[in-house]
């Protein structure tokens, strides 16, 4: 529902005992001051006749969940390390003044939740901070199947464009909200570029809220002068030329790269007019442009998605696969044993595998030091900070390094030895930062001289040292935090807050110098 790579979702889930009626969470960046939250519960039937509904017991722990988890006055009592560190993780997002967007997601193999259900919902008054999904068997059987070809026929109101340039043909016209709406319902998600579908998550957003007011308002018309409008690829598409206008064009292989959540909102804002029994927006139309590409050029249209989404969260890796950087690391990194996925596939990577998203975390928090930035700003790696990471002398060694440095500390994050201290939750990228520094001492190297003649070396001394690294790491985190915070006791708000932040960075790299001034017979006149 997210299309997150196999590692990520598994590190969404928390379900077991103390799960708080959550079986799964996940939160996006701040994005023009709120973030989104996707909370999952699931109910699973061994009868597979599919004919229950979701119980409304689900409802009801998912309505509680949201009540206490999102309010930071609130204790939490028994729950689980994992979602405790999630929620305190949204917590301190929300001191911070960021708006959470709550998705609750119903999951089951059966039907949708009752009418009982539903009154608690509306009961609970949450508004449109949190808005409500069901998903079962038919759902994710649709979104699987979002590769098979979806050919359809537009019906376009008034005049319309339809010009023929460089082997393309574009057509530019308006088209029904209605006809939208019909759209979605019939074809979901399958209509949508996956680089789109990923931020669909952040529901109720002031845009989405917009959509939804000025079609159930007085004047829907004024629909199409307020929105963007829509983008649409294809392969091919035919219309009778010889009509003045209202044209039904016939398209193959359809797909929205811009204008995603604009369909998604329309779809269920009509959903809930017919729940109501109110009329239908019949007047409201919005502008599309319908792009016939080159069946040969998948490039152009991973352009177009960037170029006519520039101004919204996309993911833009793919966007970015067949960059010359990209292209030299997958060469050199092949060389060295490895294997560099720089288009996301659908299979999660072998430990031989990096991927292009997990090259960027790991080089920025373990070589450019900004581990804060690693964690959460991933929306930006291949964006505004993706020549910071990716520098025209980055090599692969240098990459690798960094990656198998980096898994060490998220490893360790996902299951922490009981011994661990709680911070070792949130500070995977930090503790890797410091790994770095103490394996290119051992190397004995600065890290512009760790290339592919030094790399079977520190490969070995990661193989051989590599849990020390993070021992010595971790506590060198922690001397980072007393000297931020003394001898108080710090919460886990707090802690989170601090390693989205940058505070600890310069103690850390400085770590050595501090420990000599601590050590030498007159610190006290070295402050």
């Amino acid at each position: 529902m997210l299309d997150l790579d196999p590692e990520e979702a598994f590190d969404c889930l928390t379900e077991g005992g103390g799960d708080f009626g959550v079986d799964a969470m996940h939160m996006t960046e701040e994005i023009d001051g709120e973030f989104g939250v996707t909370l999952f519960q699931a109910k699973y039937k061994t009868k597979l006749e599919g004919d229950a509904n979701f119980p409304e017991s689900g409802i009801d722990a998912l309505v509680d969940a949201i009540r206490h988890l999102f309010d930071p006055a609130s204790a939490l009592g028994a729950i689980n390390d994992r979602l405790k560190a999630k929620v305190e993780s949204v917590r301190a997002m929300i001191r911070d003044g960021f708006i959470p967007r709550v998705r609750a997601i119903a999951c089951n193999n059966g039907l949708h939740w009752d009418v009982n259900a539903q009154v608690a919902i509306t009961r609970a008054d949450f508004g449109s901070q949190v808005t409500w999904e069901h998903v079962n068997q038919d759902v994710l059987i649709g979104v699987l199947q979002h590769q098979r070809p979806i050919d359809e026929t537009l019906r376009l109101a008034g005049k319309a464009i339809v010009e023929d340039m460089n082997f393309s043909r574009v057509c530019i016209g308006r088209i029904p909200v209605a006809e939208i709406a019909e759209l979605m319902r019939r074809h979901g998600e399958r209509l949508l570029e996956r680089n789109v579908r990923r931020y669909l998550g952040l529901h109720g957003n002031r845009v989405n809220e917009g959509i939804r007011e000025t079609l159930r308002s007085d004047n829907p018309a004024n629909f199409y002068f307020f929105n963007n409008g829509l983008t649409l690829v294809c392969s091919d598409f035919s219309y009778n030329a010889l009509q003045g206008g209202d044209y039904r064009v016939k398209v193959e292989n359809l797909q929205i790269v811009n204008g995603g959540q604009t369909s998604v909102t329309i779809a269920r804002t009509f959903d809930e007019l017919l729940a109501a029994g109110q009329p239908l927006p019949q007047d409201a139309s919005v502008l599309v442009r319908i792009y016939k590409l080159p069946k040969d050029d998948r490039d152009i249209v991973l352009q177009i998605t960037h170029a006519t989404n520039s101004q919204n969260p996309v993911d833009l890796k793919d966007l970015r696969s067949n960059d010359e950087k990209q292209r030299r690391l997958e060469t050199g990194i092949a060389d060295l044993g490895f294997a560099y996925r720089r288009k996301r596939m659908e299979s999660a990577a072998k430990p031989s595998e990096i991927t292009s998203g997990a090259a960027a975390e790991a080089i920025l928090a373990v070589w450019r030091y900004a581990p804060h930035q690693a964690k959460f700003l991933t929306r930006e790696h291949f964006g505004k900070l993706y020549d910071t990471i990716f520098t025209a002398t980055l090599n692969a060694a240098q990459t690798i390094v960094a990656v198998l440095l980096y898994r060490i500390a998220e490893n360790r994050r996902r299951r922490p030895e009981p011994s661990d201290p709680p911070f070792v939750r949130y500070a995977s990228c930090f503790v890797a930062m410091q790994m770095g520094g103490r394996l290119l001492d051992d190397l004995q190297a600065k890290f512009d001289g760790l290339d592919h003649r030094n790399f079977a070396r520190a490969k070995a001394l990661i193989e051989a040292r590599g849990e020390h690294y993070f021992a010595a790491c971790v506590a060198d985190v922690e001397w980072a935090l007393k000297r931020l915070y003394g001898e108080q006791q710090v919460s886990m708000q707090q802690l989170s807050a601090t390693f989205r932040r940058g505070d600890l960075i310069d103690m850390l790299r400085h770590r050595k110098v501090w420990e000599e001034r601590d050590s030498g017979p007159q610190s006290e006149d070295l402050f």
